[in-house]
């Protein structure tokens, strides 16, 4: 089940997190993976890890994107699956978030998967096929105190997969998006460490999931792994929360 072999697959931020959890995912189910990010340290040890190739790759920057869609195809035949994954945040309302932050979220978490996307999905409408997963947030379906910029880019990721979806639905692309509640990641236990009392700091984020805990960045993976499979082949347009009952109250 979910067998990706002979498949190529691209991850974005995938050099830590929930990036390098689907990309050790998609590989140790049959797929090559390119691990795409910034970090290029921390990329190429991911990447070798699961015996995949690390491509630098700033999203925010278009010729880096049609830079990369030309380096996957002579390499390994031409891309499978993209999952969008690199993104950023910030805190703030919109009393105390300059238009500066607000742009800034914008070139990455939005424009950087329309990038990437672009540069990508004419080859996939050539082919009749293609899986574009991308990773948004709760946070694209519901409000998030003090994340005004985070939750507006990623409510336009969310409406970007639905539009991508049902624009090329009869060219053999699919395209979902997942949206995960808050995750315990090495990030976020760093950023943990750095209360005066981690434990509380822990339960008070934890609380807004009905489950009482965080999600794992397997979890996120594994619905990942489902839906760039042929299992999934009827799922398009739809925005999967992986959120522990954050939204079971909306």
């Amino acid at each position: 089940m979910f067998d990706l072999s002979g498949k190529t697959a691209l991850v974005t931020g995938a050099a830590s997190g929930i990036g390098e959890a689907i990309a050790h995912a998609l590989a140790g189910n049959g797929a090559f993976v390119y691990v795409a990010d910034l970090n290029e340290e921390a990329g190429e040890k991911v990447a070798t890890s699961i015996g995949g190739e690390f491509i630098r790759l700033d999203v925010s920057n278009r010729e880096d994107c049609l830079a990369a869609a030309e380096r996957v195809r002579p390499d390994r035949g031409d891309l499978d699956i993209l999952i969008n994954n690199a993104g950023i945040g910030h805190v703030g309302t919109i009393l105390n978030t300059d238009a500066e932050d607000l742009e800034r979220l914008f070139a990455v978490n939005v424009r950087g998967m329309f990038n990437l996307t672009k540069a990508f999905i004419p080859k996939m409408i050539e082919r009749k096929y293609g899986v574009i997963i991308n990773i948004a947030s709760i946070g694209g379906i519901l409000a998030i105190r003090d994340r005004i910029a985070y939750c507006t880019t990623k409510f336009a990721v969310v409406g970007m997969t639905k539009c991508i979806a049902l624009d090329h639905a009869l060219d053999g692309i699919r395209a979902n998006a997942v949206c995960p509640g808050r995750v315990e990641t090495d990030f976020v236990k760093r950023r943990l460490a750095e209360y005066p009392d981690p434990k509380k700091a822990y339960e008070e984020m934890a609380s807004t999931q009905a489950i009482g805990r965080m999600g794992k960045p397997e979890e996120i993976a594994a619905a990942v792994l489902y839906l760039a499979s042929d299992e999934a082949a009827f799922v398009t347009g739809t925005a999967l929360e992986l959120d522990g009952g954050w939204g079971a109250g909306k």
